[in-house]
C-alpha cells in the first residue's frame, strides 16, 4: 500500500504559511562580557541552527495560557503562553530548550512579533504522516526592545 502524498499539501503550507523568517538558536553559553557603552553585561550569541521561512502561531484558546507557581511562593508568578512554531519539514529538528524568534515579517505593517523569543518547551513533534514540522514553544516573558 502506498503512502499518502502530501506534496501538494506542502507547496501550500510553504506559500501561504511559512511566510516569515525565523532563527533557531542554542541558548548561549559562556560567561557573559561587558558592554563598555550600556554598562550592560551581554550573553555571546548562540549558535544558529537555523534560519529560513516559518511562522510563529499563538494558540486560539485562553486554556492554553497557564500560570505555575514558583514554590516558595504563596502566588503564581509567571504565566505559560502557548505558542507553536513551523518550519518545513527539511529543517533541522530544534531541541528543547533552543531559542526561536521572528526575525524578518511578510507584512511590514504588523510587526509585533519582531524583537519577542520563544523557548522550545519539547524538541520538534514528528508523526507518520507530516506536511509541517510543529515545535512547541512558551515565550520569553521579556520582550527586547
Amino acid at each position: 500500500m502506498d503512502g499518502l502524498d502530501l506534496s501538494s499539501v506542502v507547496d501550500w503550507i510553504a506559500e501561504n504559511l511559512l511566510v516569515d523568517t525565523v532563527r533557531i538558536t542554542l541558548p548561549a553559553t559562556g560567561e557573559p562580557v561587558l558592554n563598555e557603552e550600556t554598562g550592560q553585561l551581554e550573553y555571546p550569541d548562540g549558535d544558529v541552527l537555523y534560519e529560513g521561512p516559518g511562522a510563529v502561531q499563538g494558540t486560539s484558546s485562553q486554556s492554553e495560557i497557564s500560570a505555575t507557581p514558583n514554590s516558595s511562593l504563596p502566588w503564581v508568578q509567571e504565566t505559560t503562553s502557548r505558542y507553536r512554531l513551523l518550519t518545513p519539514l527539511h529543517a533541522p529538528l530544534a531541541p528543547k530548550d533552543a531559542i526561536a524568534s521572528v526575525v524578518a515579517v511578510h507584512d511590514t505593517a504588523n510587526t509585533a512579533l519582531l524583537g519577542r523569543s520563544w523557548i522550545c518547551t519539547d524538541p520538534g513533534r514528528a508523526g507518520t504522516v507530516e506536511a509541517v514540522r510543529i515545535t512547541p514553544l512558551d515565550q520569553n516573558q521579556q520582550v527586547t526592545p
